[in-house]
């Protein structure tokens, strides 16, 4: 131990949070460069020659003639690779390198935002593999990052680290579409791919140098870190398990598992929610309020800044009151994963019914800032009941709760397309709302934060006063040993 006291962190920055922040980056550049592409294409498109003008007038016209079916492939062309990718993604990240796994899914985000502009000046179907391998990129990341945190996360912290974490796809989409639109407008929209590609390739570095898998094989780990993570477990501090090879994956056992299916239908219905908010209420204020949100830059970034403050404060609330032996796991995981839905759901009722421009933007911005809870709430919920499957778990519901961002774009553009009145937004906010009744009554029915039994299978259990050696994983290299 005296060599890793001698080693230290890096200043007073905790090694495990040092990859909590980077973490949090790369998911930012990661739905960073997917929504860019949300702002390019408005100034890519000739609406004028397609026949739609609504985007803006003939002098801000693009070079491409797509017509409208090309452009909803473009758009639609991510999730074809980001839902292929989850399980796989999951699954290496477990069995090889997690570490590796996130690296990959940055590099080819970076590499097709660089190719980007080449490829739609050749032919839209370049571009179109380019977002299918982007989405390649995005459905691995969430799995990767889960597996890192279950390595890296002890669990009297892993609210805090996996909101920190995740609370950067918030961030990310903010501050990219804010960019992408000053980039479009000033230099041009081929400098959207150019530049913030090019600045996110600079986190491929850091990660690579600075990040590994495991505490075991951390060149930089601080002692704090290897005791936290390895020793001291408030949750489990007289076992720790020893994985003896890569273990099968409890198919059976999982999918029969209350604990993991309340997860699974709280994902799902938690972003039927989040894509409602996200990308239809802005609709919503501007047909039927006659609210044009993009006026206003800073009301447009408000909700997610506040989303992303609220998350820090209530998981750091959370995991200081389990902590304390306040409250469980299970618990804390419900409090947050309430706040995630029932807040959200009181907002649509009132959305049903409010006719006011300022009660809209401020029901949207409580909606869009409970949602944070999300983050510790039934997202980290997989690493506590299943942390050697954790990536798998992650991938698994991640994929099913990809659906409604396809299905919510079409369900309303159906509802709204005869009649945009509030009449037709009344029936789109009450299936929202329904759903997150049945996310309400079946997580906090079927919830746990309690590990699995299947999660052990195949492996044995070791004391805690046995050698640090003995606890790390066969494959660790001579140099990494404590």
């Amino acid at each position: 131990m005296r060599e890793v006291e001698a080693r230290g962190g890096f200043g007073k920055i905790s090694s495990r949070y040092l990859l909590a922040i980077l973490g949090s980056i790369g998911l930012g550049i990661v739905y960073g460069l997917k929504v860019n592409f949300h702002v390019a294409i408005v100034s890519m498109v000739n609406h004028t020659a397609v026949g739609g003008s609504e985007h803006g007038d003939a002098g801000e016209d693009g070079p491409f003639e797509w017509p409208k079916l090309v452009q909803g492939l473009l758009l639609s062309s991510y999730f074809w690779g980001y839902m292929v990718a989850e399980l796989p993604g999951g699954r290496i990240a477990e069995l090889f390198s997690a570490k590796w796994v996130m690296f990959f899914s940055v590099a080819i985000n970076i590499i097709a935002a660089l190719l980007s502009p080449l490829m739609a000046e050749l032919h839209y179907g370049g571009l179109f593999v380019m977002r299918i391998a982007q989405g390649i990129g995005g459905g691995v990341s969430f799995p990767g990052m889960h597996v890192m945190l279950a390595h890296w996360a002890p669990p009297n912290e892993r609210s805090v680290m996996s909101s920190i974490v995740y609370a950067g796809t918030a961030l990310g989409t903010v501050v990219f579409m804010l960019v992408s639109g000053l980039i479009a407008g000033k230099i041009g929209w081929q400098y959207i791919f150019y530049l913030e590609g090019a600045i996110s390739a600079a986190w491929l570095l850091l990660w690579g140098i600075l990040v590994a898998d495991t505490p075991a094989k951390q060149i930089y780990v601080d002692k704090k870190t290897l005791k936290s993570t390895y020793l001291f477990s408030t949750e489990n501090n007289s076992k720790i398990t020893c994985n003896l090879e890569k273990l099968k994956m409890p198919w059976k056992a999982v999918f029969l598992s209350p604990a993991f299916l309340a997860i699974l239908i709280a994902h799902t219905c938690s972003n039927w929610g989040w894509y409602m908010v996200l990308i239809e209420l802005p609709l919503y204020m501007k047909s039927v309020l006659k609210f044009k949100i993009s006026e206003n830059a800073v009301l447009t970034a408000l909700p997610f800044f506040c989303m992303w403050l609220f998350s820090m404060v209530l998981s750091k609330l959370l995991d200081s009151l389990r902590g304390r032996n306040k409250i469980t796991t299970t618990t804390a995981r419900k409090l947050a994963t309430g706040c995630a839905s029932f807040i959200p759901l009181i907002c649509f009722v009132a959305l049903c019914y409010v006719d006011n421009r300022g009660a809209a933007v401020a029901l949207m911005t409580i909606a869009i800032t409970a949602i944070g809870g999300m983050f510790c709430g039934f997202l980290s919920n997989h690493i506590d009941i299943a942390p050697n499957y954790a990536g798998t778990l992650m991938a698994l519901t991640n994929t099913v709760a990809t659906i409604p961002g396809i299905a919510v774009p079409i369900f309303v553009s159906e509802l709204t397309k005869k009649d945009d009145s509030i009449s037709s937004w009344r029936i789109i906010f009450w299936v929202t709302i329904v759903l997150y009744i049945v996310e309400i009554v079946v997580y906090m029915a079927f919830g746990s934060g309690e590990e699995q039994k299947w999660n052990r299978a195949g492996q044995i259990e070791v004391g805690e006063s046995q050698p640090l050696k003995s606890q790390i994983s066969p494959t660790t290299n001579k140099s990494d040993k404590i």
